[in-house]
């Protein structure tokens, strides 16, 4: 293989050689995917139908719960796909594509993130400003100015990564094609055009992080200095879900992607990436709604809508037949 032209296609890592673990890869994964989907997908309806969420901040969670969905979307389905045909084997525009939607997704979602400690920074420290500085109109523009942000990231990378010269095989030693298993294909010191853009993203990355940990500093400030235990008690549960959130992606996604190579092995590489792309879509929904009555009572209204709806459709051809 002289180039990456040459390549028709590329080997993903194969979780079992026997039947019964691929279905078992299969059954695992599933569980995963619909628990992401169910999750995402109520709090996208709930806030849709209820009047009551049409507010900045679940009008980002909105956003949140879509670039979740979608990114857990890009990888999983085809590595369940390929464990029931007993196959490895990705298209070279395939692998291309899920290069591009991951670093697409979760780069929206990291500024997402740091969009949402801004959010709450204001509505805690300058609330009487709040209806100005995060009006309907700034909120779309902060939020398209995430999606924006990771299109051209996950363009510049992609376009880059596949202009390399790969003469290593064609075998990605992970369950999706990721950029860093891409690079190990390099023949040439051509990567290192693409291992120094991960490192300017990495300080973009860093820079968003000590935003959002200087937001949070003066958020903890403000919600101590506040009298009644009441309203520190609901400022505390506005924030901590995000912080949480912020804290899950952070920790498991900057880890994978710059942790030292003296530690790498497959087996960690395949942990860590299971860790950054299934967890945090599946558990993001658990942590918003486990102490927010407001989406907790939409979902639970959702859910009761939609029974009565089906028990009206049942009983409707009773009626009409009397």
């Amino acid at each position: 293989m002289s180039n990456s032209s040459s390549i028709s296609e590329f080997l993903l890592l194969a979780f079992a050689a026997t039947r019964e673990l691929q279905l078992l890869h299969f059954s695992f994964f599933l569980g995963i995917y619909l628990a992401a989907l169910l999750g995402n997908g109520l709090i996208i309806t709930a806030i849709i139908c209820d009047p009551h969420l049409h507010t900045p901040m679940y009008f980002f969670l909105l956003n949140l719960s879509v670039l979740d969905l979608s990114s857990i979307s890009t990888t999983v389905p085809k590595s369940m796909a390929n464990s029931l045909k007993n196959t490895r084997a990705i298209s070279y525009s395939a692998c291309a594509a899920q290069v591009f939607l991951v670093f697409f997704l979760f780069s929206a979602e990291y500024s997402l993130l740091t969009v949402m400690a801004y959010d709450r920074y204001v509505a805690i420290c300058r609330p009487l400003h709040y209806g100005i500085l995060v009006d309907s109109r700034a909120c779309v523009r902060m939020a398209a100015a995430s999606w924006a942000s990771g299109f051209l990231y996950a363009l510049l990378h992609t376009g880059n990564t596949f202009s390399l010269l790969l003469c290593q095989g064609n075998t990605v030693d992970q369950f999706f094609c990721e950029i860093p298993q891409i690079l190990k294909l390099s023949c040439s010191d051509s990567y290192l055009q693409e291992a120094g853009f991960l490192e300017v993203s990495a300080c973009l990355f860093f820079g968003c992080f000590v935003f959002i940990v200087l937001s949070y500093v003066q958020i903890f400030r403000a919600v101590l200095r506040i009298p009644s235990e009441q309203g520190r008690h609901k400022a505390f549960s506005m924030c901590l879900p995000h912080l949480a959130v912020v804290s899950l992606f952070i920790s498991t996604g900057l880890f994978a992607y710059l942790k030292p190579s003296s530690i790498s092995s497959p087996n960690l590489d395949l942990v860590l990436a299971v860790l950054y792309s299934m967890v945090p879509p599946t558990l993001n929904p658990l942590i918003y709604s486990m102490r927010n009555k407001e989406l907790q009572a939409a979902v639970r209204k959702l859910m009761l809508s939609e029974n009565f709806t089906q028990q009206g459709l049942v009983a409707m051809p009773e009626v009409s037949v009397g």
